[in-house]
């Protein structure tokens, strides 16, 4: 590899990750609007409006993300005094280094660039799913040395809750994967995407879209399963002791994998960048005005729609937090080991037997899968929900006293 192409790797690299930590900063934007809406009330609506004629504001809360930046900038940086101090120091650097990293194996779409690779696909490599689950899994480290280093019992209690946590959703989240790369028989992401031309992976593994959803959000320590940071609980877990830059960072983690984690269910489930009509939309433009016209229009128009499709699923992590409320520690526990994992072996029984029994790529038997995995979805519902108790009230006499 040449200087040149280390240069053009440097460059690639650093606006991936300046991509990743602006989608961090507009998604919290995103989420403050949208729960807004959901709660009835204003959300950020002042910073970088432009004023309009008769008293109307255009982009109100765009430098919203910015003003944020700022303010924990700026804000006084505590250590505490009996913290491991440079194990304290390096914990929020293990928790967004891997969220960051994990971007390098998503496809973003498909964009040539003339000798056989994808200029928006970083690491192309034979074991991309086995990457994808490694680094999503050693981002609880920086958590768990997080609330070890603190020196507060609180910390201590959410860092412990979150190896628990990850260790218990890891199972479900891989054997949800297992079934799609089952289905597709590679382990490449660039391969799943492609197997994905004709039929999203959404219609035969629904269960295992359902199961990777739930165990995704789990995985993040998103709300509902945000037990490693329970307010009522645990004062705020693991960052309790982290202020200013610090905690700065590891909000970023979380924000950047959850958009990481909802990329990753648009490359197994939803198709990735694939929609119809975009290869002959990049054909007819590559007959009139040559190959690297039609390469362009491959590449952005499926770049917009693996955004649009996250953008979708980013919306529905942000309505689950604005109506599902925070689940008790057993629930949490009792929904990753008693159910999930269960429904996750099942799927990959039910994978495996339709690829034996059925000619790979049917239509029908997919569609049957699909069908299969809604019955048992909803009967998994009906049956796992908690009972409701009647409850009475029994009225007690006083008894005069003599």
């Amino acid at each position: 590899m040449d200087w040149i192409a280390i240069l053009i790797l440097l460059v690639r690299c650093l606006v991936l990750a300046l991509a990743a930590t602006t989608l961090f900063a507009y998604f919290t934007l995103f989420e403050r609007r949208l729960l807004a809406r959901f709660q009835n009330r204003v959300g950020p609506n002042r910073a970088g409006y432009i004023p309009l004629p008769g008293g109307k504001k255009l982009f109100g809360g765009v430098l919203q993300p910015a003003a944020d930046a700022v303010k924990l900038f700026f804000k006084e940086d505590v250590i505490p005094a009996l913290a491991d101090r440079w194990v304290y120091l390096m914990a929020p650097g293990f928790a967004v280094v891997p969220a960051l990293i994990i971007w390098v194996a998503i496809p973003l779409g498909n964009w040539p660039d003339g000798n056989g690779g994808n200029w928006l696909h970083y690491a192309p490599i034979d074991v991309g799913i086995l990457y994808l689950l490694a680094v999503t899994s050693i981002g609880v480290y920086g958590i768990a040395i997080a609330g070890w280093a603190s020196n507060n019992k609180y910390s201590m209690l959410g860092g412990i809750r979150a190896s628990a946590q990850v260790i218990s959703y890891e199972l479900a989240l891989g054997l949800s994967i297992l079934g799609v790369v089952m289905q597709s028989g590679t382990l490449r992401t660039e391969g799943i995407v492609n197997a994905q031309v004709g039929i999203w992976n959404i219609v035969p593994q629904f269960m295992g879209f359902i199961i990777f959803l739930i165990a995704s959000t789990a995985e993040v320590v998103r709300s509902p399963f945000d037990l490693v940071e329970a307010e009522q609980e645990l004062v705020g877990g693991y960052n309790t002791e982290y202020g200013s830059m610090k905690f700065a960072l590891f909000f970023m983690s979380e924000y950047i994998k959850l958009i990481a984690m909802n990329a990753i269910a648009v490359t197994l489930f939803l198709g990735g960048g694939n929609l119809p009509g975009i290869e002959q939309a990049s054909a007819a433009i590559t007959a009139s005005y040559g190959v690297t016209a039609g390469n362009a229009v491959m590449g952005l128009m499926t770049l917009g729609a693996f955004l649009i499709k996250t953008t979708l699923l980013s919306f529905l992590s942000v309505w689950i937090r604005a109506t599902v409320p925070r689940v008790r520690y057993d629930q949490l526990m009792n929904l990753g080991w008693v159910i999930l994992m269960p429904l996750a072996l099942l799927n990959v029984v039910i994978t495996a037997v339709f690829g034996v029994v059925f000619p790979v790529g049917a239509v029908v038997p997919q569609i049957a899968m699909g069908v299969i995995g809604l019955i048992v979805i909803v009967l998994t519902t009906v049956l796992a929900a908690p009972k409701r108790t009647k409850r009475g009230v029994t009225l007690v006499r006083s008894q005069a006293r003599n």
